[in-house]
């Protein structure tokens, strides 16, 4: 996108945009804080009179070392991501306030300072079982309410972003690194992509989301795309089978925390076989593990001598799938509890 203007570069511009919302007076001067975490989009916390917003603006060239282009566009899939999922959980997504097509920006609620962030809980050794258990319960029940919605599926026919965004640069570059691995892998991709079942979020990854006095929100939902439950599971679980092999002082916490997020998703899955469910997600999840050490968006905390662990514990069960998610996790914790 050669005319990418980033709005708090121009102070005219992010003057009119929040005026044009109702939440700034013109001559205001806002104060700026950049926020971090995110690789795909500049997010800011703006403080007008009116009060602090969340800024959040697409980036065309993803913060990765590898070219990393997607369409800016993707910022309306999210925000009609937060607008559904919030009809359906509403104290567990940002209310969006305002949006602004020429930018490809919106603006939300910013949380309170009594939220933390839940991978820096995870990455300080903070586990809470009973958190992944709430995130799975949250997951489930979008998951329920949006299945086999013929209006949702039209609406969130996103095929090309999902692939750009996630197929592409997880599962597709990780087959272009490990080529004796590239048929499995892609027939991860086809089948994924070929699955249309449910409103999916396609980043629930610990870093998106918030832990308040309501429990988790869920933020960062660009990837949004209406396709298979299987991909939010096994994104989210994978994270914390990572953490468990960086972190073995906290892995019999971590497992627990893989099993709770588990049952408690499923028990909100009502709109198709469990079995067939699991199934994928038991396929899908450690080709994401290796996509996470060998893709284009590989986790930052993990050394290399951990990076060739996982590798070695990931490999086979690509190369001899498993079918359930407990088999995994007894498998994981077999791999990494020395």
């Amino acid at each position: 996108m050669l005319n990418f203007v980033d709005l708090t570069h121009t102070p005219d511009q992010l003057e009119r945009l929040f005026v044009s919302m109702g939440l700034a007076q013109q001559g205001e001067t806002p104060r700026i804080v950049a926020l971090t975490g995110g690789v795909s989009s500049s997010i800011y916390r703006v403080e007008w009179r009116s009060g602090v917003y969340c800024l959040k603006q697409a980036l065309p060239q993803l913060k990765v070392v590898k070219e990393w282009r997607v369409p800016v566009d993707r910022v309306f899939a999210e925000i009609d991501w937060l607008k559904t999922a919030g009809r359906v959980v509403p104290q567990h997504v940002p209310r969006v306030l305002g949006q602004d097509d020429a930018s490809k920006s919106f603006v939300m609620e910013y949380l309170a300072d009594d939220h933390v962030n839940w991978k820096g809980e995870l990455l300080t050794g903070r586990v809470a079982p009973t958190v992944a258990a709430a995130v799975g319960t949250v997951m489930g029940r979008i998951h329920a309410a949006t299945a086999n919605d013929d209006v949702l599926r039209e609406r969130f026919a996103h095929d090309d972003n999902f692939y750009a965004i996630r197929l592409e640069p997880y599962l597709v570059e990780t087959a272009r690194v490990h080529a004796a691995l590239s048929a499995q892998l892609l027939a991860l991709v086809e089948l994924t992509r070929n699955t249309r079942r449910v409103l999916v979020h396609g980043d629930v990854s610990p870093k998106n989301i918030m832990v308040g006095p309501a429990g988790p929100i869920i933020l960062d939902a660009e990837c949004a795309w209406y396709g298979d439950p299987a991909f939010d599971v096994a994104f989210c679980l994978n994270h914390l089978l990572l953490k468990a092999a960086w972190m073995p002082q906290a892995l019999p916490a971590l497992m627990k925390s893989y099993s709770a997020w588990a049952s408690a998703y499923f028990a909100h899955v009502n709109f198709e076989s469990h079995a067939g469910l699991e199934s994928r997600i038991a396929h899908l999840l450690p080709g994401l593990t290796l996509a996470r050490i060998d893709g284009k968006s590989p986790v930052e905390y993990l050394d290399e001598a951990v990076r060739d662990r996982v590798r070695t514990a990931a490999i086979p069960l690509i190369e001899r799938p498993l079918d359930g998610l407990d088999a995994i996790g007894a498998y994981w914790t077999q791999e990494f509890a020395s």
